[in-house]
């Protein structure tokens, strides 16, 4: 997988959060997006996610075998978790793996069971998910999109609301599960993103 971003520039209202943009991510490799608060790590990261439309610029990405494919169907292939993205609360852990893994297949050597087990909910697994700790709902974001067999995998602020046991878990489960694959984590903390080779600094696009 590639995606180019080519002059991506954001502005609310007078204000240009980040200009220009111009960068090349290229799978299998780790990208870090580190700034201070307010620099447009997020806002970056939900544009190419596709959540978001830049102000100025254009977005292209291809697959493997380096076809074209559409911004309208790139969602098929990006895996995204951020501090602020909704769950359905009224499922339990179980109801909203299988909801979620029906429509984003899981990566095949996982079932929903397996998922379950690996995150550490097992016990709690037929509780509403609107019961669970922040930190809870923070592994099953992670899980979410970590355990979906997609090439591209988007984590902002991955270890938000996690404890010390909740970080380690992350940190296995990025090392056996995210290679081969194109990551970008938007971070200002080296526990989040120590894989990623390649960092880029929103800072010097103002």
């Amino acid at each position: 997988m590639k995606i180019t971003l080519d002059h991506i520039s954001k502005r609310f209202q007078r204000h240009w959060i980040f200009k220009d943009v111009n960068y090349s991510f290229t799978a299998p490799r780790a990208y870090a997006l580190l700034g201070p608060n307010g620099s447009g790590k997020s806002t970056l990261m939900r544009i190419i996610a596709g959540m978001q439309a830049p102000s100025l610029g254009k977005m292209f990405f291809f697959s493997a075998d380096e076809k074209a494919i559409s911004n309208e169907n790139i969602f098929r292939h990006i895996s995204f978790c951020a501090p602020g993205m909704e769950l359905v609360e009224e499922l339990t852990l179980r109801e909203f793996f299988e909801f979620h893994f029906s429509f984003k297949r899981a990566i095949p050597s996982l079932t929903v069971d397996k998922i379950i087990d690996i995150s550490g909910l097992k016990n709690i697994s037929d509780k509403p998910i609107g019961d669970y700790s922040s930190g809870m709902k923070q592994r099953v974001k992670l899980a979410q999109a970590i355990f979906a067999d997609t090439p591209i995998l988007l984590l902002d602020e991955p270890c938000t609301n996690l404890d010390q046991q909740g970080m380690e878990q992350y940190r296995d489960w990025i090392e056996q599960y995210g290679k081969d694959r194109l990551v970008i984590v938007a971070s200002n903390d080296p526990r989040e993103y120590f894989f990623c080779r390649e960092q880029i600094i929103l800072e010097e696009y103002k």
